[in-house]
């Protein structure tokens, strides 16, 4: 009779023999702590703990792109529905490519773990913030590497594969890109690097994995049609304003754009080594997010929203910094936040560090119930 650890190994070598010659197989992932004998997959196990966070699950509670205090809509977009967009994208590229597709789910569950409340809007006002503070800058993208990586399970953090934490902290999908390719040579202190360089990242370093470069991929596809979607129906834009030369090729919905995306990567990525999209899409995509930055996220009429929110953060890294240089223990830094933290965090961490990283789990909900409490009637959020 096989023994557990025979089986898993026996599940392993099957499925890796089903993938492509560049994918990433499951006997290559590398992990700190290992898996022990577990049957699943070592990229299942990634994402399964990425699943059952806490910072996971605080993501249905944020802004995606587009917040306005005075509309109650539940069908705009948040943060949790983004990564699942991005996860069903990228699948989908995976399958057809052959890829490992239990690294790409796990890396799109946690590429937006480290995501401030309010969206990009609240990761800029934190970035000021942090760097008027001598701590680095902010970026969600290395957030998310440093939740997995230390702050997540009471400062354990999730002992993620090396794979995963890669495409997490690689998965920037705000640059073009005609052509990516993933840069094999990487190591564990390329990944870890960002930690220790005040919370940069470098947007041209590629992903390690092929599946990584998916995550980047689909990023951009799943949120580029979809913030159209929510704009139209704020009443921000019109689907006519959209330029012909755009909608000629990649068309003027979310599920058509999606599908566009999606076949022409596939397309033009087919048995090789890297991603890309052909020069008339690419050419199109970038046109596409030049009108979507200045149609939607400098519109105007979010411009009372941004005020109000970067005034909020200004007020709560205040309060918060306050609170821990008075050692005010009644504070909810420390009740809601430090008091579930370890004693290497508590005692290693600079206190503007600390009121980072509270900040920056909170949800939108949660932002403003602790701003209420320190300005009402001061301001009307």
């Amino acid at each position: 009779m096989k023994d557990y650890g025979e089986i898993r190994r026996s599940v392993e070598k099957k499925y890796d023999s089903l993938l492509s010659e560049f994918a990433c197989k499951n006997s290559d992932a590398i992990r700190k702590g290992g898996s022990g004998e577990e049957i699943r997959p070592p990229f299942s196990i990634d994402r399964d703990r990425i699943m059952y966070s806490g910072a996971y699950k605080r993501l249905a509670g944020k802004t995606q792109v587009i917040y306005f205090s005075s509309l109650l809509d539940e069908q705009i977009t948040n943060r949790i529905v983004h990564i699942q967009y991005v996860a069903q994208v990228a699948r989908t590229i995976g399958k057809a490519l052959s890829l490992n597709q239990d690294l790409i789910e796990a890396a799109a569950l946690g590429h937006d773990l480290g995501h401030t409340p309010f969206g990009h809007d609240g990761e800029k006002y934190l970035d000021r913030l942090c760097r008027a503070a001598g701590i680095g800058g902010f970026s969600h993208n290395v957030h998310s590497l440093y939740i997995v990586e230390k702050l997540s399970y009471k400062g354990k953090g999730m002992d993620l594969t090396l794979q995963t934490k890669d495409a997490i902290v690689s998965h920037n999908g705000e640059i073009d890109e005609d052509k990516l390719s993933p840069d094999k040579s990487k190591a564990e202190h390329d990944v870890l690097k960002y930690l220790d360089r005040n919370y940069i990242s470098d947007p041209a370093d590629a992903p390690m994995t092929l599946e990584g470069c998916v995550i980047r991929m689909s990023d951009t596809i799943a949120y580029i049609g979809t913030d159209i979607e929510d704009a139209i129906r704020l009443g921000l834009l019109s689907r006519s304003d959209i330029p012909e030369n755009i909608t000629s090729i990649l068309g003027s919905n979310n599920s058509t754009i999606i599908d566009t995306l999606v076949k022409d990567i596939i397309i033009n990525s087919w048995d090789k080594d890297h991603l890309e999209f052909s020069a008339p899409t690419a050419e199109a995509l970038r046109n596409l997010k030049k009108f979507n930055y200045s149609s939607i996220y400098l519109n105007e009429k979010l411009k009372p929203e941004r005020r109000k929110i970067e005034k909020g953060f200004e007020v709560l890294f205040e309060t918060f910094l306050d609170d821990l240089e008075k050692k005010n223990s009644k504070s909810d830094i420390f009740r809601h936040f430090l008091d579930s933290k370890n004693h290497e965090y508590v005692d290693g961490a600079k206190d503007a560090e600390k009121v980072r990283d509270f900040i920056a789990s909170m949800t939108d909900r949660y932002f403003k119930y602790q701003l209420e409490k320190i300005t009402i009637p001061l301001i009307d959020f």
